[in-house]
């Protein structure tokens, strides 16, 4: 007579890889989507300081830094006023966007770095303001 094993797993047993796996879940996620928001920040600082390098390089070139008006596209493409003195594209225009997409932004007359200029990332949010992951980003 033969019997017949069977190679299953019961609905209990499920339940509790289920729940397992739920709870795991519960405590992992927050802390990777938490960890993803720092990188972010730390990758828009850096960019930042790529942009600055490009902004001193166009101050050496063209003796000046760009106005409001001209912002960061001064980095790309020649301001007509300086004729041969514009030895650029400084740096490549997908630079110019902060990691959530939205692009830097430069002041001239920075409120932060006073005497100098700000390029800022508005964060995730692309607004002015907030807090966390949406708070302003300012090159130091």
């Amino acid at each position: 007579m033969r019997i017949n094993k069977r190679n299953a797993f019961t609905l209990v047993e499920l339940l509790v890889v289920v729940l397992i796996i739920s709870m795991l879940a519960v405590v992992v996620v927050p802390r990777v989507f938490r960890g993803l928001g720092k990188t972010k920040r730390d990758l828009a600082r850096s960019n930042m300081s790529n942009i600055e390098s490009a902004v001193e390089r166009f101050m050496l070139d063209c003796g000046r830094f760009p106005t409001d008006d001209e912002g960061l596209n001064s980095l790309i493409e020649p301001v007509s006023e300086f004729g041969d003195k514009w030895a650029g594209p400084y740096i490549k225009k997908s630079h110019l966007k902060d990691p959530w997409e939205n692009d830097y932004v430069y002041i001239a007359e920075g409120s932060v770095n006073v005497g100098s200029y700000d390029i800022v990332s508005f964060g995730a949010d692309g607004t002015q303001g907030g807090e966390g992951d949406n708070a302003d980003i300012y090159n130091e």
